[in-house]
Order: structure tokens, then C-alpha cells, then sequence
């Protein structure tokens, strides 16, 4: 009689919940926990899944075997700042808080990220690594921009610096034992610099805290936006180069020193992702956890390094700072088991500013301001995906620059800040994926047409006036 009455308060108390109740009840216990793993200046031809033939890369391609290879993805912009501002608010350069490499600059108060958004939805959120968007005392500041948790480099000068003297965890500094020399004017503030100490590198600091910072939540909901700097160059106070502990395993190889310090750093890094993986597993979070691997911006050629020594823009023309392809299509790799086709490859166009709707789909989080972004997890569950009408893309260094993408065209702009010296290129990408055939020409009213989209995709600014 007894076990009858308790089955019969059970089936009641079922049924007392509304569907809207048991949906919200469910999606909170599918919501997987988020990594998202940004490399800094690598290239789209950097790692083996992606055809590097010299640079080792076994992790990350073991991630793209046990995942989704992405074809046509697009960084927020073609240098640091600006494209983790259009990461962070899912606002492209047209319109994000950051869309240039502006020390003064910061997000604002009323910016909301996507770790807002998923700490309001239940989220732990941790940030480590290089963060770009403000100091301590601004808006800016992670710790103000939903982040529970971060460590590392405010500032993207120090960044430079793998040997810098101190990081910051949260708003307390931890001191290194490293000793830097600052041989530029500003640089007593604690930028730039040369390490003449090199004991703790940054980047081993950062794995090291990524570890702990997963074990330390595992027992609830987590997104882990782990910026690393790897691979960017040191070239304050004389050019430290590529800083790395060790060029192995390519000390023997015949090439440049600064090459193989390259190559190490980012064998180096993939090494590190695999500690990561094999954390997850340990921890029994491999299954309900979705990893994103992608890169900031293009190849770099500065700390000098040769992006056409590793072929390290692939195909694509161009490198960091342009907004050819070279400059701002990277690799991505999304990994979730038993969700996402293992070996997969989508040719979706995506960009940055898709990524805040895709994880707040993926955690159940409401979106309640603008975003330029469309969700591009129809894609990783192969289900039918809503697709981009245009791409735009500004840049503020040096003359300027403008590009739009729409229905498979690329119209840039150059020289934008300097109107005598104006002019606009054209390429059809999916014929001419190197852009290396300028139809501005032949195709005059594409040409007016794109153009006009570029003016119609940007709201003025202040800081960012064209």
C-alpha cells in the first residue's frame, strides 16, 4: 500500500511539471561544459590537419579527427585587439566596442560579453591568458566583463613578453623570477621589454593553470577561455624573437634558429592541448565538454620569422595585418562526443562574431542585445544552418582598410585613410580562393554594390572614424 501511495505522489508531481519546466530541467542537464582555445597570430597552414608538412601537431589534429575541421572561418580582425573585442561582445568591426590595437581603448560598461551572458545562465567562467580589452582600472577589466576568474597579461604589450616579471591573477599580482630590462621610453610602466632572466615562461604558467582551473570545477557547468600567446613574437627593446624554453624537437633540423623556435613553440603549444585532453579524461568531462581550437588573426613576420618558411598562410594570400584571406581566414576545430561527426569538415562561412550566439545557444543562455552573429551549431550537429548574407571586416593601422564577402565575392578597399590614394580590389573566391585575380575592372557594378554594403555595415565611432 505504501509503495503504491509513493508511486502515485511521484506520477502527481511529474505531471505538475509544466513541458516549458521539463525542456528548461533538461537543457540544463545536457548544457556541455566550454573550452575555447585561442592561439595567437597562428596561421590557417600552420598545423598538420590543415596541411603543415614540417610543424608536428598531433593533438590538435587528433582533435580534428575526433571532430569538425571548419574550411571558412573567419577571425573577428586581422590583428589582436580588435578581434578578441569581436569575439567577447559577437559585434564585428563595424560595430564592437575595440576595433583596433588601441592602448586608450577598452570595452565599456555597457558591453556585454558571451561570459556574461553565460555566467547569468549558471556558468563558472574563467579567463587565462592574454586578454587585450582593458587594464585594471577600466570597464575593460575581465573580472567586470563576467569572468569569475582570470590570470595573466592585461596588457597585449607585456604579452609580447613570455619572461615577463609579473602576471596578474584576478586584481593581485604574482611575481615571476624573471628579470626584464625595458630599454624603450614607456616601457618603465612594465611593457615591452627583454628578459635577461628567463625562469618562468608564461605559457607553461598558463597550461598549469588551466589544469587546476578544470579540476577546481568539475562539478558544475564551466566555460574556459584559455587566450594563449603562442605563436606571437617578442620585438620590444631590440627584438627578443620567437622566445621559447627549448627548440626541440627541432634542434637539429636544418633551418633558421628563429624558424625552429617557431616550430617548437607551436609543436610546444599542441603538446599542451593534449595535456589538456588527457586532463578531461582523467576527470571523466570528455564526454559533456566541447573544445574549440582556433587563431586570433593570420601569420606574422615579425620576431623574424618568415610566414613562407612553414607556408604558414597556406593557400591563402596575405598575412596578419591584411585583410586578404591570409590575414583573416584561421583554423577551427570543434570537438564534442557523440554530438559532432567524427572527421568531419563544414565549409559554413563563420567568423567571430558567430561564436557568442553559437555558445549561448549551447548553454542555454538569452541573448538580449544586439549581436552580429548567427549560432553556428546547426553546423556541428549537421542540421539544417541559417548562412551569413555578408562578411565585413575594417582595419585601422597604417592607410586603412574596408572588406566585405557576400555570395561567394571579396571586395577590399585599401588606403582608406588616405582617399587620393584609394582603391578597391575584387575577387570571386570561389574561383579565385588566393585572390590572385582583381575583377574590380570587369565587374564595376559588384564593385558599387559591395562598396555601398561597406558603408551601410559600420556605425561611426569616435576612436574609428573612415
Amino acid at each position: 500500500m505504501i509503495n503504491k501511495l509513493l508511486l502515485y505522489v511521484f506520477i502527481l508531481e511529474f505531471l505538475s511539471c509544466s513541458p516549458k519546466e521539463k525542456s528548461k530541467e533538461n537543457k540544463q542537464q545536457l548544457r556541455p561544459n566550454i573550452i575555447y582555445i585561442l592561439a595567437d597570430d597562428l596561421g590557417y597552414g600552420d598545423l598538420g590537419c590543415y596541411g603543415q608538412k614540417m610543424i608536428k601537431t598531433p593533438n590538435i589534429d587528433k582533435l580534428a579527427e575526433e571532430g569538425v575541421r571548419f574550411t571558412a572561418h573567419y577571425a573577428g580582425s586581422t590583428v589582436c585587439a580588435p578581434s578578441r573585442s569581436v569575439l567577447m561582445t559577437g559585434l564585428h568591426t563595424g560595430h564592437t566596442t575595440v576595433r583596433g590595437n588601441d592602448e586608450g581603448r577598452s570595452l565599456l560598461a555597457s558591453d556585454t560579453t558571451v561570459a556574461a551572458l553565460l555566467k547569468n545562465a549558471g556558468y563558472t567562467t574563467g579567463m587565462i591568458g592574454k586578454w587585450g580589452l582593458g587594464e585594471m582600472d577600466t570597464p575593460g577589466n575581465p573580472l567586470k566583463q563576467g569572468f569569475d576568474y582570470y590570470f595573466g597579461y592585461l596588457n597585449q604589450i607585456r604579452a609580447h613578453n613570455y619572461y615577463p616579471e609579473w602576471l596578474l591573477r584576478n586584481d593581485d599580482t604574482v611575481h615571476l623570477d624573471n628579470v626584464v630590462e625595458y630599454e624603450k621610453e614607456g616601457y618603465a610602466k612594465g611593457l615591452g621589454g627583454v628578459s635577461t632572466t628567463r625562469i618562468d615562461y608564461s605559457h607553461d604558467l598558463f597550461i598549469d593553470d588551466a589544469l587546476g582551473f578544470l579540476e577546481k570545477n568539475r562539478e558544475q557547468p564551466f566555460f574556459l577561455y584559455l587566450a594563449l600567446t603562442i605563436p606571437h613574437a617578442n620585438n620590444e627593446g631590440g627584438g627578443g624573437g620567437m622566445e621559447v624554453p627549448t627548440d626541440e624537437p627541432y634542434t637539429n633540423e636544418d633551418w633558421p634558429q628563429v624558424e625552429k623556435n617557431f616550430a617548437a613553440m607551436i609543436t610546444g603549444m599542441d603538446s599542451d592541448v593534449g595535456k589538456i585532453m588527457d586532463k578531461l579524461r582523467d576527470l571523466n568531462l570528455d564526454d559533456n565538454t566541447i573544445v574549440m581550437f582556433t587563431s586570433d588573426n593570420g601569420p606574422h613576420s615579425e620576431g623574424g620569422h618568415d610566414p613562407d618558411f612553414f607556408d604558414s598562410n597556406g593557400i591563402y594570400r596575405g598575412k596578419k595585418r591584411d585583410l586578404y584571406d591570409g590575414g583573416i581566414r584561421v583554423p577551427l576545430i570543434v570537438r564534442w562526443p557523440n554530438h559532432i561527426e567524427s572527421g568531419s569538415t563544414s565549409t559554413h562561412v563563420s567568423a567571430f562574431w558567430d561564436v557568442l550566439p553559437t555558445l549561448c545557444e549551447l548553454g542555454g543562455a538569452e541573448i538580449n542585445q544586439k549581436t552580429d552573429g548567427i549560432s553556428f551549431l546547426p553546423s556541428l550537429l549537421k542540421q539544417p544552418q541559417q548562412e551569413h548574407q555578408s562578411l565585413y571586416f575594417e582595419f585601422f593601422e597604417g592607410s586603412g582598410s574596408q572588406a566585405v564577402i557576400r555570395d561567394g565575392w571579396k571586395c577590399i578597399r585599401l588606403n582608406v585613410l588616405v582617399p587620393e590614394n584609394q582603391r578597391v580590389e575584387l575577387y570571386n573566391l570561389d574561383k579565385d580562393p588566393s585572390e590572385e585575380n582583381n575583377l574590380a575592372d570587369q565587374f564595376p557594378e559588384k564593385v558599387e554594390e559591395l562598396t555601398n554594403l561597406m558603408e551601410s555595415s559600420r556605425e561611426e565611432d569616435s576612436f574609428y572614424k573612415l
